[in-house]
Parts: C-alpha cells; sequence; structure tokens
C-alpha cells in the first residue's frame, strides 16, 4: 500500500490537472492505492471517472456473482493474454475478499462452475466470432454448476472488460506499481522497455539524437494526415458509393486486414505463474478465413450495442448497460481538437476510421459507412500496431508504439489506445450478447 508521501509524489510526478488530481484522490480512498493504469488514464481525465465508475460498480457493487468470483473471473481474462500485471492485482484482490487460495494453483482447482467458464472465456478473448448459442446452452444448463443468465451477463461484461484492459496495459507498457513485486522507482527496462514513468513525463520519446533525426524525417506527417482528411470530406459532399461499392470496399478491408502481421508474429514464452490460470494456452487469435474458414459478415444493422446489446445488458444486470454506453461514448466522442501541434482540427473522421478498422478486424461491418476512408487514414505501421494491441496485445513493443504517428503527443497515444480499449471491448461484447439473445429467442 503506498503511503500519503509516496501518493503525494506520484502525482507530482504525473503532471496532471485538478480534476485528474480529485479523481485520484477518490480512487485512493476508496481502495487505498493508486494504480498505474489510472495514471495513465489521468490524461483523460473525463474518461477516467467513467472507467472508475464503470470498473467499481463490477468488483464492488452489488450484482449477480461474488466478490471473490469476480476477481477470480478477472484472473482469468488477464491471464488468456499473459497479463501478469492484471492478474497479480486481482490475486491481491482475490485473496482480501476471502477467496480460496487453492483455486489459484490453476483453473483445476476452482469450482466446476468456473472451469466451465474456460471455454467462453478462450473464444472471446481470441475468436469472438465463433461464439455459438450451443456455448450459452452448455452453460447455462450444466445442472448443478449452471449459471444463471444475470450470472452469465456478469461474467461476459467482466472477461470482455479485463481482455480489452489487457490491451491497454500492454499498449501503454504499464508495469508494477512501486510497491508490487517487479515495481519500480526509477525508470528501469520493462518487458516493452518503457513505463508508466515515460509516458507520465513525455521521457524516452524524442530524447535522443537518433530520434530528434527521424522527428525532421516525419515532419509534415501530420499535415499529410489532416490533408487527407479534407480531401475525404471534399469526395464525400461531391458523391456517395453505392450500397454495392460500400459492400465491396468492406470485403477488401476485411481481407487486407487478414494480411496485416502482428509483430512479427514471434511466438510468446508463457510463464507458468500466468498460464496456470487458463486451459488450452496454445490457443490464440486466428485470422477469420486462414484455413478455408469462413465466418459471415456480422451486420451492425441486424444486432447493435444501442438497439440490442444495451437493453439486453440493463434488463439481466441493472445499470451496467448505462455504464457500458457511457463510457463507449466518452471514448469514441473525446476529442480537444487538437492534433499535434495544430489546434481547432475537427478529429471525428480519423476515430471513426480507428473505431471501424477495429469492428471490420471482428468481421463487423457498418452499412453507413465508406471504408475505403480507412486505407488512407491509417497507414501500415499504425494497422500493425492496431492489429498487435487488439488482437494479440502481449506482442506488442516499445518500437511499435514508438513508430506510428511519430509527431503527436504521448497524450494522444494514450487516447487512441483507449479508442482500440473499447472497440475490442463492444466488439466482443456483442459477439457474446448476439448468442444470449439467440439461446433466449
Amino acid at each position: 500500500m503506498y503511503s500519503l508521501a509516496l501518493w503525494h509524489q506520484i502525482l507530482q510526478v504525473s503532471k496532471v490537472d485538478l480534476r485528474a488530481q480529485s479523481i485520484f484522490e477518490d480512487a485512493f480512498a476508496a481502495l487505498g492505492r493508486l494504480d498505474n493504469i489510472s495514471l495513465v488514464m489521468g490524461f483523460h481525465p473525463q474518461y477516467l471517472e467513467s472507467f472508475l465508475r464503470t470498473q467499481h460498480y463490477l468488483l464492488q457493487m452489488d450484482g449477480p456473482l461474488s466478490l471473490h468470483y469476480r476477481h477470480y473471473i478477472g484472473i482469468m481474462a488477464a491471464a488468456r493474454h499473459q497479463c501478469s500485471y492484471l492478474v497479480n492485482l486481482h490475486v491481491n484482490d482475490f485473496l482480501q475478499v476471502g477467496g480460496d487460495p487453492k483455486w489459484l494453483n490453476g483453473l483445476d482447482g476452482a469450482p466446476q462452475k468456473l472451469q466451465a467458464l474456460g471455454e467462453l472465456n478462450k473464444i472471446l478473448a481470441h475468436r469472438p466470432w465463433l461464439l455459438t448459442k450451443a456455448h450459452i446452452e452448455h452453460l447455462l444448463k450444466a445442472e448443478e454448476h449452471s449459471w444463471s443468465l444475470a450470472e452469465l451477463i456478469h461474467a461476459v461484461v467482466l472477461l470482455t472488460h479485463y481482455h480489452s484492459l489487457a490491451s491497454f496495459t500492454f499498449g501503454c507498457g504499464i508495469t508494477p506499481e512501486i510497491h508490487s513485486d517487479g515495481g519500480h522507482t526509477l525508470r528501469p527496462l520493462s518487458l516493452s522497455q518503457y513505463c508508466v514513468c515515460d509516458i507520465a513525463n513525455g521521457n524516452g520519446h524524442g530524447n535522443n539524437l537518433e530520434e530528434r533525426r527521424s522527428s525532421h524525417q516525419v515532419s509534415g506527417e501530420v499535415e499529410v494526415l489532416m490533408e487527407r482528411m479534407k480531401q475525404l470530406q471534399e469526395c464525400r459532399d461531391e458523391e456517395e458509393a453505392s450500397q454495392e461499392e460500400m459492400a465491396t470496399r468492406f470485403e477488401r478491408e476485411k481481407t487486407e486486414s487478414m494480411l496485416v502481421a502482428t509483430a512479427e508474429e514471434e511466438e510468446c514464452v508463457q510463464s507458468r505463474d500466468v498460464s496456470r490460470h487458463f486451459e488450452d494456452p496454445s490457443y490464440g487469435y486466428k485470422d477469420f478465413s486462414r484455413r478455408g474458414e469462413h465466418v459471415p459478415t456480422f451486420r451492425v444493422q441486424d444486432y447493435s450495442w444501442e438497439d440490442h446489446g444495451y437493453s439486453l445488458v440493463n434488463r439481466l444486470y441493472p445499470d451496467v448497460g448505462q455504464l457500458l454506453d457511457e463510457k463507449f461514448q466518452m471514448a469514441y466522442n473525446l476529442t480537444y481538437n487538437t492534433m499535434a501541434m495544430h489546434k481547432d482540427v475537427d478529429t471525428t473522421m480519423l476515430r471513426r476510421a480507428i473505431w471501424n478498422y477495429i469492428h471490420c478486424m471482428f468481421g463487423i461491418r457498418y452499412d453507413d459507412y465508406d471504408y475505403g476512408e480507412i486505407n488512407q487514414l491509417l497507414d501500415r505501421s499504425f494497422k500493425v500496431y492496431i492489429k498487435t494491441m487488439v488482437c494479440s496485445p502481449e506482442k506488442t513493443t516499445k518500437r511499435m508504439y514508438e513508430s506510428f504517428w511519430r509527431q503527436f503527443q504521448h497524450s494522444e497515444k494514450v487516447h487512441v489506445n483507449l479508442l482500440l480499449m473499447e472497440a475490442r471491448m463492444q466488439a466482443e461484447l456483442l459477439y457474446a450478447l448476439r448468442a444470449i439473445t439467440c439461446y433466449m429467442t
């Protein structure tokens, strides 16, 4: 646990504004700690407030699942991506709320009910498009180990929350707090060679001669992107593509997204401490059409968060649909009307391209969106970063983080990571909630 002196030191180091400082104080008072995830999100206090409110409700407030089940599900979800930071955080919380230490020896030491959740955890984390109502039926009709619908909704929200939070954790290179095992006081090398201190202070980026030369080489990168946005807007105003052409552009972008490699497709070595919390550690992300696998396009017009998922969650787990919706909207609409050094810029088009590209990778299509815009706005290095962080976050590296949008501020890249995290969570939720709806009907 932090001492008050240490806590004030962290606030000072983070150079936060008054609103973020107030949120930090409330979080510290409630939990007795201030984690590095919150510190990094402190760049965007409005979002942080919504995130903490939602997470507090999921973990602490009245709900279908017991407290120790909630933290164990968090451990299971984070372990799918070998996110030891989140696993260790919830191991401690699990024990604090009276969880059985034997469960931490491995998933086979947990109750059958939680073991049965392993398959859903695996599919949602890596290939959510494979989820069917049969998976839901298996959990709801397991005799004495069955889940209720309300419990399953709670579990699904927790799984998707921690899968996507693992993406954010790796994407920002977040390492353990000072008081934790593996924590730090200065700037050691984490697995991804950068730490929360670097991001919060703007260190380690553009500070040496090589990086300064690189920044000269990419000068104009922002202006080129802004000019493309302007041209696309003019094209929109002049003519609108036909529905057939829009569908073709989506399929082309979906196919191209399969060709984007994640971090040299390198194999990650799993530590025993993390891998014991889930089954089948070899099961990972696979593109839709590899080895002949075909998955129908998920049309948002047929099943959307706004028209279907939101009401289902709110009905079975009151208030959570509203909290999630506010968090999605906050991440999607958050803007300071800036791009690097430029002010008074409308970034709506860019934010929508990022969000829709992530959903496109999951096979999710918006009929009213022109997917031809994505290739104009997102370059290959950015696509590699997005795909790695969303699909295989444990492979994210510092080099990948630094290779996209090299003239942008750390706070803007953290904003990108918030978009990636929330878009991923919503994509997973859409597949899970659609399967639950199919079961119910």
